[in-house]
């Protein structure tokens, strides 16, 4: 197979926005400027070291027809839903939960004494699993596998695989890749991804070059940055001087219609009227 590394596509300068009850982030897919690489609806990036941006939090609230992949780099987040479901995550952790035909849940950060790092991903259902059991998995820090490379090259491995070893993120339908990784200053890292899967790299510490063909020429962008790639078998990266670290997304488009109203994405309009009105009649929660 010949190799074909891809190309950047576009680059995002994450905006700024208010969320929950009054939680200060910043946000790279789900604006004007890009709506969505599917089967990726939304990407939050929440992190200050001043509790009031963050701790009035996500009271309860409904999703339905996504995923969202709440991972945490510091803080602590205590969590309930509807089903029953209660627990925290917190440095390192990451909640992979699959709200198919509906849940209620509720995220609130609790104070923390050094800054607070996280991100939240939103992944479309498959119509066919817009209406699915909802289910939760829970993945502590201790269970995501660390590689590291002799060149100081660090992965995570959360979903996906590299060099063999397999996140413990499974059986999702995007059959996502989900890695964070390290690179040391003017250190150069390439992942396969499969070809025609979607994939974005979000910078959220130091710069890098990530276009092949720029690595001796090219100006290295900053955090914090979305960039998005064109198709191809493999990603590189090239640390700036400072080193660089990102989180590597990838999964397989569903190239269906998206309906979307706030925490509800479906395939039409329709469906989105039902789900406001089970919601409406207390019929939302199975």
């Amino acid at each position: 197979m010949n190799k074909q590394a891809r190309k950047i596509v576009r680059i995002v300068e994450p905006r700024s926005v208010v969320e929950g009850a009054g939680v200060r982030l910043i946000r790279s897919i789900a604006t004007s400027e890009l709506d969505h690489v599917d089967p990726f609806l939304l990407f939050d990036h929440f992190g200050s070291s001043n509790p009031a941006d963050y701790m009035k939090g996500f009271p309860m609230h409904p999703h339905r027809g996504i995923e969202t992949v709440t991972y945490m780099i510091s803080g602590h987040v205590n969590h309930k839903d509807s089903i029953g479901n209660t627990g925290s995550i917190t440095d390192g952790d990451v909640q992979w939960m699959t709200s198919g035909r509906g849940i209620m849940h509720e995220e609130m950060p609790q104070p923390h004494e050094d800054e607070m790092i996280g991100f939240q991903l939103w992944v479309n259902l498959p119509a066919r699993l817009k209406m699915t059991k909802p289910r939760y998995q829970n993945i502590t820090s201790e269970q995501i596998p660390q590689i590291q490379h002799e060149d100081g090259v660090k992965i995570r491995v959360i979903a996906g695989e590299v060099d063999g070893v397999s996140g413990p993120v499974k059986e999702i339908v995007a059959d996502p890749t989900y890695l964070d990784i390290s690179i040391p200053p003017n250190k150069l890292f390439s992942q396969p991804i499969e070809r025609g899967h979607a994939a974005f790299a979000y910078i959220f510490e130091g710069a890098g070059l990530f276009d092949a063909d720029e690595t001796n020429t090219g100006k290295p962008i900053a955090c914090p940055r979305l960039i998005v790639f064109g198709d191809g078998n493999f990603i590189s990266a090239h640390a700036a001087d400072q080193g660089v670290r990102f989180l590597l997304v990838s999964g397989k488009p569903l190239n269906e219609p998206i309906a979307r109203w706030g925490p509800f994405v479906m395939n039409t309009q329709a469906e989105i009227e039902q789900t406001l009105e089970a919601l409406k009649n207390g019929t939302f929660i199975k």
